[in-house]
């Protein structure tokens, strides 16, 4: 679940055919570019991401974790703290989209606004891992499957006890925005639909979060990752 560049170097080789004088005098061989990987640290443009590391991030400092009952809304959920934790599948040669599987996401420091609720017991994110891919243009899709859709489960306490929020996507997928200028990856107004619950529960609840800095912690000092169009 995000500063993304570009590598250049070029190659020169002289190449001399020996034999008798007047034989065809040496030339240079082409210049060769070597593009960059989809994902690089620790900037823009650097070091291949390797397949099978860590790509962590919590919320950027200062922001919430919402889910609202519109886009412009303020009623619903809104969680201080947020985690995601992904494993690099495939990494290729940019412009590509690059693989990850999310393995882990959580939200805590929740609160409700919603009328008759007076707290939040948990926010889980179901059916874990996720397929998620990082295209060269900075897009982040994370999809679901039809026997492990994607699907997040809200436990809210109000007036008249427990209540369960269970929300889907009706696309199954989640679509966000990486960006090099913020180091971050950005999921906007996203649309969850009611699966399952009661009526205090919305039935969409729409879902913003930021989250930044984007780290390989299987990295020493755990670098920014950046996503590169070529």
């Amino acid at each position: 679940m995000p500063r993304y560049g570009r590598l250049g170097a070029a190659l020169a080789a002289l190449t001399l055919l020996t034999g008798l004088v007047g034989a065809t005098p040496a030339s240079a061989a082409p210049t060769t570019s070597l593009a960059s990987a989809v994902l690089t640290y620790p900037t823009a443009g650097g070091t291949a991401v390797s397949v099978n590391d860590v790509i962590q991030a919590s919320l950027k400092t200062g922001t919430n974790a919402t889910f609202y009952n519109s886009t412009s809304g303020s009623t619903g959920v809104r969680c201080a703290a947020s985690t995601f934790s992904a494993k690099v599948l495939t990494n290729p040669t940019a412009p590509g989209t690059a693989t990850e599987s999310l393995t882990a996401q959580s939200f805590t420091s929740c609160t409700t606004n919603i009328f008759g609720t007076t707290g939040v017991q948990s926010v889980a994110v179901n059916n874990l891992p996720y397929a998620t891919s990082v295209t060269s243009a900075g897009v982040v899709t994370i999809s679901g499957t039809a026997t492990a859709p994607i699907q997040s489960t809200v436990v809210l306490s109000s007036l008249l006890g427990t209540i369960t929020c269970v929300y889907r996507t009706s696309t199954n997928k989640l679509v966000g925005t990486a960006s090099n200028a913020t180091n971050s990856i950005t999921f906007t107004n996203q649309p969850l639909t009611k699966f399952s619950g009661p009526s205090l529960c919305f039935g969409t609840a729409y879902f913003t979060a930021t989250y930044s800095p984007i780290r390989d912690t299987s990295k020493t000092g755990s670098p920014a990752v950046y996503v590169n169009a070529s």
